[in-house]
């Protein structure tokens, strides 16, 4: 899940009359209708589909079942867990699809997916836990948004007060936390589920990638 303890973003500054930024609001229905048939499951259904669709390092480092490396952008652990990462889409995802490209952007966004579910793997090869959900995709638009507006003011609720702190702030710490986490991790035997730090980690240094790519191209302009 991608929120920073009590720190929960609500909004950003967007463009007025930017272009609709349909695959972003695709991709939250996609993950909302996931996760409501998965509500649907008896507790061995539901079981049976997260170790069929999440990404197990064990299986990947052996170079089985790599179509969970998309698949498990899509599957998520509770509602907590999907809220907290379609929160996060919602907010930063349309802003690095209008300066990407509607098409452009999917791609990042399931390309960054995937290379953060291969981050995860390498950093816990041999688990057989399923890595799932959308942080590391989104971890990627982090990273881009860094780049791309980092003195845009994002609306943050801090507990329950509202209050605006820069992107580069907010992102920047969220960074930081979540490299901390991932070397505290290390040598650390992965014995049940968990935050997949490394994933975060490195969506996010996707995104940076990605985002200077794209800076050099003047398409912070576009959103």
């Amino acid at each position: 899940m991608l929120p920073m303890g009590s720190l929960f973003p609500y909004g950003d500054q967007n463009r007025r009359g930017a272009p609709v930024a349909w695959v972003t609001i695709t991709l939250v229905a996609l993950n909302a209708v996931v996760f409501l048939y998965m509500l649907t499951l008896s507790p061995a259904r539901l079981e049976s589909f997260v170790y069929r669709f999440g990404a197990i390092p064990a299986e990947i480092g052996h170079g089985q079942d790599l179509y969970t490396l998309i698949t498990s952008q899509f599957v998520h652990g509770g509602l907590l867990h999907i809220v907290g990462n379609m929160l996060f889409l919602w907010v930063f995802g349309d802003n690095i699809e209008l300066a990407l490209g509607h098409w452009l952007f999917l791609a990042f966004y399931l390309g960054a997916g995937v290379l953060a579910a291969l981050a995860q793997v390498v950093a816990s090869l041999g688990s057989s836990i399923p890595a799932i959900g959308a942080s590391g995709a989104i971890a990627g638009i982090l990273g881009a948004y860094v780049v791309l507006f980092p003195t845009r003011e994002v609306r943050v609720l801090i507990v329950v007060v509202p209050t605006r702190v820069s992107a580069v702030g907010f992102l920047g710490a969220w960074a930081l936390l979540q490299l901390f986490s991932g070397v505290a991790s290390l040598g650390v035997p992965a014995v049940q589920g968990g935050v997949a730090v490394w994933a975060h980690v490195g969506g996010f240094a996707v995104g940076l990638a990605i985002g200077a790519l794209a800076l050099r191209g003047g398409r912070q302009d576009r959103a």
